[in-house]
């Protein structure tokens, strides 16, 4: 066994805080923080799960209304000790060249478009964590037999600070919230494309 890199090591007793993201340079892409542990996309992405992220937030950016954006690889900072990175989110917030960051009063949409290894994170505690911060709607998009996506939909239930299900959607997505969407889900990953 090799030492780990200074880089790796909590600063605190406590763990990790969510500004403490911003100062690790050296962190692998796609760290996120969860309950003050740091938590690396370790193995390699798919490419039906890169595809399906890329093809989301261009569809999304597409029908987007004025004063809503779709970015991806952004993470939420959701307290001190939580800024999960979710694949894809909707925001009112204003394009900002030195953004690290959304908060959740500016997100309406997070997508989690599953992996085996997130699978764990993203069908229970990213649920849990963006629900109890407030986060309008949550997309967690699975892929079934023949490379094929399947989107559970979520509305927040405001009083109990909890996710609804809305709908699992096959073939096509069609949503009037956060706004007016009609996604082909078959044509995100065509075969060949």
């Amino acid at each position: 066994m090799t030492a780990l890199p200074d880089w790796m090591r909590p600063p605190r007793a406590e763990g990790w805080f969510a500004d403490d993201l911003d100062r690790l340079p050296e962190a692998p892409r796609h760290t996120e923080l969860i309950d003050g542990a740091l938590v690396f996309m370790m193995c390699p992405q798919h490419a039906w799960h890169s595809r399906t992220v890329s093809a989301l937030k261009h569809e999304l950016a597409a029908q987007a209304p004025a004063g809503l954006e779709a970015d991806q690889e952004m993470t939420i900072r959701l307290d001190e000790r939580n800024r999960p990175e979710p694949d894809v989110v909707v925001t009112t917030a204003a394009y900002d060249p030195g953004r690290t960051y959304f908060t959740p009063d500016v997100v309406r949409l997070v997508i989690e478009v599953v992996s085996p290894e997130s699978a764990h994170r993203d069908r229970t505690v990213k649920l849990r964590k963006y629900a109890e911060s407030g986060i309008p709607h949550y997309w967690r998009v699975e892929e079934e037999g023949g490379g094929r996506p399947v989107v559970h939909a979520y509305e927040l239930d405001q009083p109990t600070r909890a996710y609804a299900p809305t709908g699992i959607f096959r073939g096509t997505l069609r949503s009037p919230a956060p706004f007016d969407i009609t996604i082909d889900l078959d044509g995100l990953t065509p075969p060949g494309r």
